[in-house]
C-alpha cells in the first residue's frame, strides 16, 4: 500500500476555499495536512467546512508539522516569494495562476527547483475542462481538418466590482487560462499582437491577443470583465468544419462553488447537461457533439504520484515561462501598438 502525500495549502480566498481545498480533500493518494492562514476568521472556515485539519501561520509551521508538498492559491504578487520559500523548505509546490507576474521571474522560481531537486508544477487546472477535452478530442480525430484559427474566450458581465487589482487586471487573470490552453492544444508561440483597455492605469479589464502558433495556427484569445453579450466559449475553425461552443460557467466549477468535490457530486462529477453541447459545422445547421467529461479530479493524485517519485507533474513549470513570455509580449503590444515576435522579445 502507497503511503498518502502530505499536501498542505496555502491561502484560503476564493481559489484556495473553492478551487484548491474540495480538490485536495477528495483525492485519492493524498491526505490535506493543513492550510496555511493567519486571519482567524479563515481559520475558522477551515475547521467548520474540514474538521481534523489544522491552520499554521507559516510554510515552516507547516513543513514541521510533515507536510512534503503545499498548493499556493494567494494574492498574484506573492507567488513568486512563497514558492521560493517552500523550495528552500524541500516543499514540493504547485503554484495557482499566474504563476508569476513575468517570464524574468517564472524562470527564476524553476531554475532554483531545478537546483534544488524539487518538484514544482503549475495549477492550471483548466487544461482539464469538459470543453477543452472536447476540442482536444476532436484535434486528435481529424475532424476539423486542418486548423486555422482558434478563438477563445473568457467574458462575464460585472458592474458591480472592479477587475483583480492584485497582478494588474484580467490580462494576468484570465489571460493566464487562456494562453496556457492554446499553447497546449497548438504548440509555441511566434508572434503576438494585443489590446488592451484599462478601468485605470495598470488594471486591464479587457484583452484581445492574436497569437501566430509556430504551427501556422492563429490564435484568437479575448477577456472582458463587463460583457453584456458574450462570444462563443469556443470557435474552432478548420479546412473541414468548424466547432462552435457556447455554454455557461465550466460544470466542474459550478460545482465546487455549489460546495461539492468529486467524492460527493459522485456521477454528476465532470458531466456537462446536452443543452451545453457543442456544435460541429459543416456549412449547415450543426451536429451536437456531446461534451467530454471534465477531470479536474486528476489533476492532484498526478501532482502526488510525482512526489512520491511515480512520474511527472501533471504541468511542466516551464510550460509557465512559456504563457509569461506570451503574456508579456502581449502587454509590450498593446504598449507599441506593433506585432512583437517572440524569437526577438528580450522576456
Amino acid at each position: 500500500m502507497t503511503d498518502d502525500v502530505k499536501i498542505g495549502l496555502v491561502g484560503f480566498g476564493f481559489g484556495g476555499k473553492y478551487f484548491h481545498a474540495p480538490l485536495l480533500a477528495a483525492a485519492p493518494g493524498v491526505q490535506f495536512a493543513g492550510v496555511v492562514t493567519k486571519s482567524p476568521e479563515r481559520q475558522a472556515e477551515v475547521a467548520e467546512l474540514y474538521p481534523g485539519v489544522p491552520t499554521f501561520g507559516s510554510l515552516s509551521e507547516l513543513k514541521a508539522a510533515g507536510a512534503q508538498a503545499v498548493a499556493i492559491s494567494t494574492p498574484a504578487p506573492t507567488h513568486v516569494p512563497l514558492m521560493l520559500e517552500a523550495i528552500e523548505l524541500g516543499l514540493a509546490v504547485a503554484c495557482d495562476k499566474p504563476f508569476a507576474l513575468d517570464a524574468a521571474a517564472a524562470r527564476s522560481v524553476v531554475e532554483a527547483a531545478e537546483k534544488a531537486g524539487v518538484k514544482l508544477t503549475a495549477y492550471q487546472n483548466r487544461r482539464w475542462d469538459a470543453d477543452l477535452l472536447t476540442v482536444k478530442k476532436l484535434l486528435e480525430a481529424g475532424e476539423l481538418g486542418e486548423v486555422f484559427r482558434f478563438e477563445s474566450r473568457f467574458e462575464r458581465f460585472d458592474t458591480e466590482s472592479a477587475p483583480p487589482a492584485a497582478g494588474g487586471g484580467i490580462l494576468r487573470d484570465f489571460g493566464s487560462h487562456l494562453v496556457d490552453q492554446a499553447l497546449y492544444l497548438f504548440g509555441p508561440a511566434a508572434t503576438v499582437y494585443a489590446e488592451l483597455d484599462a478601468v485605470e492605469e495598470g488594471q486591464d479589464s479587457r484583452f484581445f491577443i492574436a497569437v501566430r502558433h509556430h504551427s501556422g495556427v492563429l490564435s484568437h484569445l479575448i477577456g472582458n470583465w463587463v460583457e453584456g453579450a458574450p462570444g462563443p466559449r469556443y470557435r474552432v475553425s478548420g479546412s473541414k468544419g468548424s466547432f462552435v461552443l457556447n455554454k455557461p460557467m465550466e460544470g466542474q466549477e459550478a460545482l465546487l462553488i455549489e460546495g461539492l468535490n468529486p467524492a460527493t457530486a459522485a456521477e454528476r462529477w465532470g458531466v456537462e447537461r446536452e443543452e451545453n453541447y457543442g456544435r460541429l459545422y459543416r456549412g449547415d445547421e450543426g451536429t451536437a457533439v456531446p461534451t467530454e467529461r471534465g477531470s479536474w479530479d486528476t489533476y492532484y493524485p498526478a501532482f502526488a504520484a510525482a512526489v512520491r517519485g511515480d512520474g511527472e507533474v501533471p504541468v511542466d513549470p516551464r510550460d509557465a515561462i512559456a504563457s509569461m513570455r506570451v503574456l508579456d509580449a502581449a502587454r509590450r503590444s498593446a504598449t507599441i501598438g506593433q506585432v512583437v515576435s517572440l524569437s526577438d522579445d528580450d522576456q
